[in-house]
C-alpha cells in the first residue's frame, strides 16, 4: 500500500487526509484547530465511524507543534503511517500567482515563492507556509508537493483574466484575475466526462462549485476558459459571508461618508456579506428553512443568490458558445435542490430544464438532474480536492522521482 498525505493549512488550523493510491480511498482524516490559543483541538478520524473518533483539547503552540499531535493521533488510534507507506505529501496552496502552472515539488525556492505571494494572498497563503515548513520538518524523508487553487485557471486568455486599469501599476503589483477552486473544477470536470463516457475534449461545460465559498467555471475541452473569483476569492457569485460582485465606487462611497477604514471594509465585504448581510446567516441550509417558514427576508436573499448565478451561467453560455453539460458540487451545490432548481428557473429557453423528481432525490453519488428532453445535460457529482490533490501528487513525484 503507497498513501499520499494531503495537508490543507490556514493561519490557525489545518486539516489532513491520508489516501492509499493503490485504491484512492481515504484511510484516515483530521483537523488540529485554534493553533496558538491558550487551548488548542484535534480530531481525527481513524475510519468511517463515529465510534473511530477522538478529539482533545490541549495547547499548539504552532503549527510544528500541531503536526506533532497529529503524528500522536496515527500512533495511537492508527493506522499506523510506516504500515502505509508514505510516499509523499501534498498541499493545498491557494494562490500560485502566474509563477506555479502544475503542482511543484516543494524546495526552498519555492517555498520562498509561495511566502511572496502573500503580498496578493494575505489571508491563505501565509498559513500555507507555516504548513509546509512544519510538515517537511516532520517529514523530510518524503518529497512534498504543492498544489495550487490557481493553476487550474493559468489556460485563462489575457481577455478573460486581464481588468481595465492601467497596464504598468497592473504588472508592478500583479494585480489581474486568478481565479480559485481550481482543484474542485478540474476534478469535477473530468469527472463529467467519465460519468457521461464521452471525451473529456469535446465537451462545453459549466461548473458550479457552490459552498460557503462559490464560483462558476467555464470549461471547454477540459481548460478553464473564464471564471468566477478574480484576483481575490471575494469576486463573482454570492457567498456565505462574501459579497462577489459589487460597484468599485461603494468602497470609495463609505470611506467617504461612512468613514470606514480598510481593515472594516475589508471585514464588510469578505467576513459580513453574502448570504449573513442579505438574511442574517450565512449558513444556506438556515436560510432554505427560514424561506419554507415564510421569512421575506431569507426568500429575498435568495433571489439575490439565484440572480446572480443565473448571469454567470448565461455568460459563460455566450463565452462557451454552446453548452452540453450544467454541473452543481460542493457542499451547497450538492445537497440543496432549491439552490439547484432556484439557479436554472426560467432558462428553458436556452435549453436547459432540470426534472423536479430527480432534483429532489437524494444521494451522495453523481446523477442526472435534467429532463430527458432537456439540450443541457444537468449533473450533481460530488467533489473531492483532498482526492485531487492527492492524485496530482503523486503524478508529479511519479515524474521527478520516477525510482520511488
Amino acid at each position: 500500500m503507497s498513501a499520499v498525505l494531503v495537508v490543507n493549512s490556514g493561519s490557525s488550523s489545518f486539516k489532513y487526509q491520508l489516501i492509499d493510491m493503490d485504491t484512492e480511498t481515504e484511510l484516515a482524516s483530521g483537523l488540529v484547530e485554534r493553533i496558538g490559543e491558550p487551548i488548542g483541538h484535534s480530531r481525527h478520524n481513524a475510519g468511517p465511524t463515529k465510534a473511530d473518533r477522538t478529539e482533545r483539547d490541549l495547547p499548539i503552540a504552532d503549527h510544528t507543534a500541531g503536526f506533532a499531535v497529529m503524528i500522536e493521533a496515527f500512533t495511537e488510534h492508527g493506522p499506523q503511517l510506516s504500515e502505509a507507506d508514505l510516499i509523499a505529501v501534498g498541499h493545498r496552496v491557494v494562490q500560485g500567482g502566474n509563477r506555479f502552472f502544475e503542482p511543484t515539488e516543494i524546495t526552498h525556492l519555492v517555498e520562498l515563492n509561495i511566502e511572496d505571494l502573500s503580498e496578493i494572498a494575505p489571508l491563505h497563503n501565509p498559513g500555507a507556509v507555516q504548513g509546509i515548513r512544519a510538515a517537511r520538518a516532520t517529514f523530510a524523508n518524503v518529497p512534498h508537493v504543492a498544489v495550487f487553487d490557481t493553476a487550474f485557471h493559468q489556460t485563462l486568455p489575457p481577455e478573460a483574466y486581464t481588468y481595465a486599469i492601467d497596464r504598468d501599476l497592473a504588472t508592478r503589483y500583479r494585480v489581474r484575475k486568478y481565479g480559485f477552486h481550481g482543484t474542485s473544477h478540474k476534478f469535477v470536470s473530468e469527472a463529467v466526462a467519465t460519468f457521461l463516457d464521452r471525451p473529456l475534449a469535446e465537451l462545453k461545460t459549466i461548473v458550479l462549485h457552490l459552498g460557503n465559498g462559490a464560483s462558476a467555471c467555464a470549461v471547454d475541452g477540459g481548460r478553464s476558459i473564464d471564471t468566477s473569483m478574480g484576483m481575490t476569492p471575494l469576486q463573482g457569485l454570492v457567498m456565505g459571508t462574501r459579497s462577489g460582485d459589487i460597484d468599485p465606487a461603494v468602497i470609495f462611497h463609505l470611506r467617504r461618508r461612512a468613514g470606514m477604514n480598510t481593515a472594516e471594509l475589508d471585514d464588510l465585504l469578505n467576513r459580513r456579506g453574502g448570504m449573513l448581510a442579505l438574511a442574517g446567516n450565512g449558513d444556506m441550509r438556515d436560510v432554505e428553512d427560514a424561506s419554507i417558514a415564510g421569512d421575506p427576508v431569507a426568500q429575498a436573499a435568495l433571489d439575490v443568490y439565484f440572480h446572480r448565478l443565473k448571469g454567470y451561467v448565461g455568460s459563460y453560455y455566450a463565452q462557451l458558445g454552446s453548452v452540453d453539460v450544467i454541473v452543481f458540487t460542493a457542499g451547497v451545490g450538492e445537497n440543496s435542490p432549491i439552490v439547484r432548481a432556484g439557479s436554472l428557473a426560467g432558462l428553458e429557453g436556452m435549453g436547459i430544464e432540470i426534472d423536479p423528481v430527480r432534483n429532489e432525490a437524494k444521494s451522495r453519488k453523481a446523477r442526472v438532474i435534467s429532463t430527458d428532453a432537456s439540450k443541457v445535460t444537468v449533473l450533481v457529482i460530488p467533489t473531492n480536492e483532498e482526492l485531487e490533490i492527492a492524485r496530482q501528487t503523486l503524478a508529479t513525484i511519479n515524474r521527478t522521482h520516477p525510482s520511488k
